[in-house]
C-alpha cells in the first residue's frame, strides 16, 4: 500500500504517528502542490492520500485522474475542498480526525494584541536597535463584536471578558437567550459592525455566508476599528477589504485568505494598517499529534475493512 501524505510544510509528520505500524510505502510531501497536473502526477500510484485541512482542493477532474486512489483522509471534522459528491460516485473512502478548537482562539487574541500594540513594528525596531515609536490601543472598556457565537466565538468572548470588554454577538439564528447564557448581548448585525472597536469572524464558511462581510458592512465600521479573520477568506469580500485598508478607514488582522498559501505579490502583504499570518490558527503540536495520530488510525481501520470518521454529505 502506498501513502502520500501532502502539504507537510514544517517536515513534522514522520515524527508525530507511528506510520511504521500501517507496513506500507509512506511519502511525504513538504511543498504545495497547486497544479493540478503537477498534483496527479505526484499522488500516482498512492491508495491512500493524506490531506492536511483545505490546502489542496481535491476537485472531481482531479479525483477522476486517481484511480489508484481509495482512500482520502482529511485532518479535522470537514473539508470543503473535498468534493464528496464525486468521491461518493467514484467509491474513494473520506476519513477525518479529532480537533482542538482552543488553539485558533489563542491565536486570535495574538493577531488582536499585536495589532492593537504594533508589536510587528516594535519587534522590528528592537531588532534595530531603536526604542518605542508608536502608542498602543488598550482593550479594557472596549466593545468586542463577535460575528458568529459558536464554539470558538465563545471561547473569544470569554477571553475579551478577561480583559474587560463589552461582548456583543451576531449571527442568522443566534437568539438573545443563547448569547446572554455566555454573558453576549445579541445585537444586530447593523449594530455589531456600528459599535464593535474589535470584531472577530467565527463562521463556517458555506453558501450563505460567503461575501457576508462586504462594502457596507466595512463602510459601517468604527474609524480605526480592527477587523479580525481566523475563520476563512471568502467570509470578506477581499476587494472591499482592500479598498477600505487602502482609504485606512479600518485596520485588519487576518490568519485566513482566498488563496492560500497567499501569493507573494498580493496586496494585502504591502498593506501597513493589516497584521498577517499565515493560517496558523490551527497549527500547534497538539493538534498536529492528534491529526496525524487519527490519520494512522482511519487507515488501519480502513485497511480492516471498518473504517472510522467517515466523511459523508
Amino acid at each position: 500500500m502506498k501513502i502520500v501524505v501532502l502539504d507537510d510544510y514544517q517536515d513534522v509528520a514522520r515524527s508525530l504517528a507511528d506510520w511504521d505500524s500501517l507496513g506500507a510505502e509512506v511519502e511525504v510531501i513538504t511543498s504545495y502542490v497547486g497544479d493540478h497536473d503537477e498534483l496527479v502526477r505526484r499522488l500516482a500510484g498512492a491508495e491512500v492520500v493524506v490531506a492536511m485541512r483545505e490546502r489542496t482542493r481535491f476537485t472531481a477532474e482531479v479525483l477522476e485522474r486517481l484511480p489508484d486512489l481509495k482512500l482520502l483522509v482529511s485532518t479535522g471534522r470537514r473539508n470543503a475542498a473535498i468534493d464528496l459528491k464525486a468521491t461518493e460516485r467514484l467509491g474513494i473512502t473520506v476519513c477525518g480526525t479529532g480537533y482542538l478548537p482552543h488553539p485558533t482562539a489563542e491565536h486570535t487574541w495574538a493577531l488582536v494584541l499585536a495589532a492593537q500594540r504594533h508589536l510587528e513594528t516594535e519587534l522590528a525596531a528592537m531588532r534595530d536597535g531603536a526604542w518605542q515609536s508608536t502608542v498602543g490601543i488598550g482593550l479594557h472598556g472596549k466593545t468586542l463584536g463577535l460575528l458568529g457565537l459558536g464554539n470558538l466565538g465563545q471561547q473569544v468572548a470569554r477571553i475579551g471578558q478577561a480583559f474587560g470588554m463589552e461582548t456583543i454577538a451576531w449571527s442568522q439564528n443566534l437568539t438573545a437567550e443563547r448569547a446572554a447564557e455566555h454573558g453576549v448581548t445579541a445585537v444586530s448585525k447593523e449594530d455589531l459592525f456600528a459599535r464593535a472597536d474589535v470584531l472577530s469572524v467565527h463562521l463556517v464558511l458555506s453558501k450563505r455566508t460567503r461575501g457576508l462581510v462586504g462594502a457596507a458592512e466595512l463602510a459601517a465600521m468604527k474609524p480605526g476599528a480592527l477587523l479580525v479573520n481566523t475563520s476563512r477568506g471568502p467570509i470578506i469580500d477581499e476587494q472591499a477589504l482592500l479598498d477600505a485598508l487602502r482609504e485606512c478607514r479600518i485596520r485588519a488582522a487576518l490568519d485566513v485568505y482566498d488563496i492560500e498559501p497567499l501569493p507573494a505579490d498580493h496586496p494585502l502583504r504591502a498593506m501597513r494598517n493589516a497584521t498577517l499570518t499565515p493560517h496558523l490558527g490551527y497549527v500547534t503540536r497538539e493538534v498536529y499529534e492528534i491529526f496525524y495520530r487519527d490519520a494512522v488510525e482511519d487507515i488501519a481501520a480502513w485497511r480492516d475493512g471498518n473504517p472510522v470518521r467517515v466523511m459523508t454529505l
